[in-house]
């Protein structure tokens, strides 16, 4: 395979985009904003018409679709117990903003004032909160100076409450955790609903947010079902990409892109796409039979994720989401839903967040908690259990475990290794053990008592600190929140990919915006923070100055 071009192009815009999710919808509708730049934008997936996309609970009937998502799973491990872990990704418009839980979280000002103090200059936290700002459409109360009111992707207020949700919120202030209306504002400590991308029973993903206001625009073509096989080089220079419709060869084309091509296929799939381009670690493009173009040993490397692990317990004395799905009462919801009232409809899957320490002296939380009045049987995803459930989930703010996505060959329709590593690091194991006893606690609160009717996951029998782990190491989850196989770094950081422009080390007019930049993980779900970056990028690419930090922009 090589990644020159092989002739005139099909088409030639000024930016060819690769990706329509999170990133990729934002930058579209930024660069082509102006009715001239012309712009390019590939998505390997369909179109989003799929009604079960757009409705909130629909999330359990796509996330896990293999016509939307991308099917990736990890490697199996001994902390995975032999198993091998789902990881899907959004495969359609609006990439996994039409997939995922719906959850809007930012992350905590340590976060990103860590990017910038290894030489990412203009990633501080009051230098990206503009961009934040940016996008976002607050609906609800929350102090202007962190949030924005008018941005593209709304962001609402839970609105659909259960007796067992408020007991829970209220034990846990008895524990210590503050009850937090704004995790999103000035600090992220406590209890409370999370914020979601919500609009009157609606998802909001950044194709409603973002394409679909700009798909009339002539300067913008948007190619579905359509996958990218290679960037295009002359010399050193991106000056197109290679893809197909389906997987017929017959269906190859090349498209140039004059100014940039710009990579916004997320974790898994950026690093895939350069290495089979044949811009990555030399040794393994040797490996795989791929020509090298340029040696880049971080490509693929430094990949993180959220190991989840939830406790499950009986309910009593209350109906919990797992019989509102059924029967009459899921009669009940739809109506609800359809005559514009709160409904399990239009929930995120999670409904209660609890950001906390897993001991004694920290200064900030260094878990994420959720919580609901619903559970899942084990082993069949999506399903329900057939009596009344809820569920407490945790896992580690900033896992130190790192891996790999490495390319296996040169076919493109070939998933790469994927290997998170998975509590390798003995600080993820301390950290998540602890996480673990506190959500074990929180079931147990005295608030909870008339509704606990025992745990059923792990069970009382699992005591142990071993014990504990041993079940974290059979049952825990990716939480799809995989980041930094494409890591930001200046260039005296060997294994940095792009710089703090978000251009590819050594190679002109290529991009990278989307996840995988993320030099460590936020104290996050990571889709507001892929946002975040596409809105920055997009005034780096278009040489617009950036807004005076802490500011709103412009």
């Amino acid at each position: 395979m090589t990644s020159a071009p092989t002739g005139e192009f099909a088409e030639t815009f000024d930016y060819v985009i690769v990706g329509a999710g999170a990133a990729g919808a934002i930058l579209a509708h930024r660069l082509s904003a102006d009715g001239r730049t012309t712009v390019c934008l590939l998505e390997a997936g369909p179109s989003d018409w799929r009604p079960f996309i757009h409705l909130p609970a629909g999330f359990i009937k796509v996330a896990f679709n293999p016509a939307l998502t991308w099917p990736f799973s990890t490697e199996p491990t001994a902390s995975t117990h032999g198993r091998r872990i789902p990881i899907p990704q959004g495969r359609t418009l609006g990439g996994s903003t039409s997939v995922n839980g719906l959850v809007y979280n930012r992350g905590q000002r340590a976060d990103f004032d860590r990017w910038a103090e290894i030489g990412n200059r203009g990633w501080s936290y009051d230098e990206v909160l503009p961009y934040f700002k940016r996008s976002e459409c607050r609906i609800g109360p929350g102090d202007d100076r962190y949030r924005g009111r008018g941005g593209e992707m709304a962001n609402t207020d839970m609105d659909w409450f259960h007796p067992i949700c408020e007991a829970f919120i209220d034990g846990a202030g008895k524990l210590g955790m503050p009850r937090h209306p704004d995790y999103n504002g000035a600090t992220q400590t406590g209890v409370g609903y999370f914020q979601r991308n919500i609009r009157r029973g609606w998802r909001v993903s950044t194709a409603d947010a973002f394409l679909k206001p700009a798909r009339s625009r002539r300067n913008l073509a948007v190619r579905t079902g359509t996958q990218a096989t290679a960037v295009l080089f002359d010399g050193t220079r991106a000056v197109g990409v290679r893809c197909l419709r389906g997987r017929d060869p017959a269906t190859a084309r090349e498209i140039g892109a004059r100014r940039e091509v710009i990579l916004c296929c997320g974790t898994i799939n950026t690093p895939k796409l350069l290495q089979l381009s044949g811009v990555g670690p030399g040794g393994l493009l040797a490996a795989a039979g791929i020509p090298l173009r340029h040696d880049l040993p971080g490509v693929g490397e430094n990949l993180r994720d959220h190991y989840s692990v939830r406790v499950v317990a009986r309910v009593k004395g209350s109906v919990t989401i797992n019989e509102l799905a059924t029967g009459w009462r899921l009669g009940g919801q739809i109506a609800r839903w359809l005559l514009g009232r709160p409904s399990i409809l239009a929930v995120s899957p999670s409904l209660v967040h609890w950001f906390w320490r897993s001991r004694e002296g920290l200064d900030a939380p260094d878990l994420q908690g959720v919580f609901t009045p619903a559970s899942y049987r084990e082993g069949y995803v999506g399903l329900l259990d057939g009596y009344p459930g809820m569920t407490c989930g945790v896992w580690q703010h900033r896992p130190e475990s790192v891996g790999f996505v490495r390319a296996r060959s040169a076919d493109p329709f070939e998933d790469p290794v994927i290997q998170p590593n998975y509590l390798a690091d003995p600080r993820d194991r301390e950290v998540l053990l602890g996480g673990l006893r506190i959500a074990r606690q929180l079931l147990r609160l005295p608030e909870l008592a008339p509704y606990f009717d025992g745990e059923t996951l792990p069970g009382p029998e699992v005591q142990s600190d071993d014990e504990i782990m041993d079940f974290a190491h059979r049952f825990g989850v990716s939480s799809y929140h995989v980041m930094g196989t494409a890591r930001m770094g200046p260039a005296g950081d060997a294994a940095a990919v792009v710089d703090d422009q978000l251009r590819v080390h050594g190679l002109q007019s290529l991009r990278v915006a989307d996840a995988s930049v993320m030099p460590f993980m936020p104290s996050a779900n990571i889709c507001a923070a892929v946002m975040m970056v596409a809105e920055k990028a997009a005034d780096l690419i278009s040489g617009r100055p950036a807004p005076a930090p802490g500011s709103p922009p412009s």
